[in-house]
Order: C-alpha cells, then sequence, then structure tokens
C-alpha cells in the first residue's frame, strides 16, 4: 500500500479503549488534515513498524510515522502529534525539552495501567463514516 502523500501516520493499540479514545481526540483536533491511523495489529501497522525495526512485543506504545522524515515512539510521539492539534496543544511540545527518559517514566506507568482503567475491546471499533477516510487499516 502507498502511503498517503504528506500525511503522518499514527499506529495505536485497536484494542484498547484508551488509545481508541485517544485517536477520537486527535481527530477532533486535527484540523489541518494532518494524520492518517492504522492499528498497530493490522497488516500496515505489523508492516511499518517491521520497516522500522520497532519490535512492538517490547514495545509498548503510539507511534507517530512521519514518511521519509522520522518516527517517534512513547511520549516523543504523543507530543510530535499535539505540536499539529488545533487549539493550545501544539504549546504541550515544550515537555520535550524534558529528558525523554523522565518523560517516558510518565508515559510508560499509564501505558502499563491503561488496560485496568480504561478496558480492553475484543476488536478494534470501526470508525464512522465521517472518520473513515482516515484510516488507512483497523
Amino acid at each position: 500500500m502507498n502511503l498517503p502523500e504528506g500525511k503522518k501516520i499514527v499506529l495505536f493499540d485497536g484494542v484498547c479503549n484508551f488509545c481508541n479514545a485517544s485517536v477520537r481526540f486527535i481527530i477532533k483536533r486535527d484540523k489541518k488534515d494532518t494524520f492518517r491511523f492504522a492499528s498497530l495489529e493490522s497488516e500496515l501497522g505489523r508492516k511499518l513498524t517491521q520497516e522500522r525495526g520497532i519490535n512492538t512485543s517490547t514495545i509498548d506504545s503510539i507511534v507517530l510515522i512521519d514518511p521519509g522524515n522520522a518516527y517517534y515512539i512513547k511520549s516523543t510521539a504523543a507530543l510530535e502529534i499535539c505540536k499539529d492539534l488545533s487549539n493550545l496543544y501544539p504549546a504541550l511540545s515544550i515537555f520535550l525539552y524534558l529528558p525523554e527518559g523522565l518523560r517516558n517514566l510518565v508515559y510508560d506507568f499509564i501505558a502499563k495501567n491503561r488496560y485496568q482503567w480504561f478496558g480492553k475491546t475484543e476488536t478494534c471499533p470501526m470508525p464512522n463514516p465521517d472518520e473513515q477516510s482516515k484510516f488507512l487499516a483497523t
């Protein structure tokens, strides 16, 4: 599959309720239509992570891919996404100046507990018709 030109790809845990809510949060604030989405569990998600040497069995993370430029994981991915959102969310990128290890302690704590706190689904929920075009794979 050819990736859409000029779009950043967000790979997320498709069975995580918190992750799915986060995707909907991003879509609602993506006024510049910057992002496209695919679940980590999808064929495309597996292909993109393998190409970049990201082992999703050891790295429990959202992944942001800026094709041809870079990819980001964990807190860096979340903060890089914030840069392209509407309202005041780009201001959160100031946290990129904190040491990555410190930021990832918080990220890893949330990631480790997300199923307990927010639950899990058996399958990746289908996007509504308005969101359908933003998903490359579910």
